[in-house]
């Protein structure tokens, strides 16, 4: 049924939960590298249930009582997210803290391109994800009691201190592209002009669009988030367009406009209409700074699966991508102006 005592996991939210059904099935999502997630199937509704991962943990990783606070202050708001159900941090009920949230229905989308969709269909959806974004970085984050999610200051710079603790604590091999983003990105960080909260993996996988609308109707696995300079989670999503497509993600190699899809031009536009930008500054850095941190995030999971702890199938594959997201990383430095020394 699960990796999990379930009939523990049904005893604690009938507890917690008031007139929560009989538990009939747990089915564990296929991906997923970071918090393990289930569909929970009662005789009444269904439910996720998101969990740590098991064994040891990198320091602040997995944080999903963040999860579940920021899910609490959301929802009021009617930003789409999932309606928070019930958090758990004693681990001896299944071996780990995790929380219950409401089942979303609705359309995810695992390839960029879009290809299961009609032409006039694809631009809508990225209209939506943006429009979405824009929507995130309007709130007031300290109206909604968020003021201490995030540590003030340059959002930058504390990030990058973290992904280079975070790489040092997963480190298993020299990987000189890192070294030298590790010199490089903390004398470069960027001046930060606003703040905001930040979903920290807003990408088009980890939305639940409506059935038959590109409207989107939840935002999911908010585990990086954190308040900070929201340019950070634009220029991850603008990503997309400078990373190749590999038929699953990244835009860049593919004819946009003869595959229904709008441009890095059309996005950036869009985005500073809502959040009343003017412009952006050049995107390099912020890229180098990006891939940089999904080399330090695969670096966790490449030590997680030498430990014997990755949560997914997938996670072998997802471990060799540290050399060439440091290369495409470094290039990006490079274009920035960076110089090996």
């Amino acid at each position: 049924m699960s990796d999990f005592d379930a009939a523990r996991l049904e005893a604690w939210l009938h507890g917690e939960v008031p007139g929560f059904p009989k538990l009939v099935s747990l089915e564990k999502f296929s991906g997923g590298q970071s918090n393990p997630t289930y569909r929970v199937e009662t005789e009444g509704l269904d439910y996720v249930l998101r969990r740590k991962p098991f064994g040891p943990l990198l320091p602040s990783a997995h944080a999903i009582e963040r999860e579940f606070r920021l899910l609490s202050a959301l929802r009021p708001t009617g930003f789409p997210v999932p309606a928070p159900i019930a958090l758990c941090e004693d681990a001896s009920v299944i071996g780990s803290p995790f929380y219950l949230m409401e089942l979303v229905e609705g359309r995810t989308f695992w390839d960029a391109s879009l290809p299961l969709l009609p032409l006039a269909e694809r631009r809508p959806c990225y209209d939506a994800m943006v429009d979405t974004l824009a929507a995130l970085h309007r709130l007031d984050h300290e109206a909604l009691g968020l003021t201490d999610f995030g540590r003030p200051g340059n959002f930058f710079a504390r990030q990058v201190d973290r992904w280079t603790r975070q790489y040092r604590a997963a480190q298993t091999d020299d990987v000189a592209e890192i070294e030298l983003l590790i010199e490089w990105l903390p004398r470069t960080i960027p001046e930060q002009t606003r703040v905001s909260i930040i979903h920290g993996d807003y990408r088009i996988d980890n939305l639940i669009y409506g059935a038959e609308e590109p409207r989107v109707r939840a935002v999911l696995d908010w585990e990086l988030a954190t308040i900070g300079d929201p340019l950070a989670d634009f220029t991850y999503l603008a990503m997309n367009w400078a990373i190749p497509f590999d038929g699953q993600s990244g835009l860049s190699g593919l004819d946009l406009e003869t595959a229904g899809l709008p441009s890095l031009e059309n996005m950036t536009d869009r985005y500073c209409e809502a959040t009343g930008r003017d412009g952006l500054p050049d995107l390099h850095w912020y890229f180098a700074y990006n891939l940089f941190r999904l080399a330090s995030i695969v670096q966790g999971i490449k030590k997680r699966l030498a430990d014997g702890n990755a949560s997914s199938a997938k996670a072998a594959a997802s471990a060799e991508r540290v050399r060439p997201l440091a290369k495409s990383a470094w290039a990006e430095a490079r274009k920035a102006g960076a110089v090996a020394s």
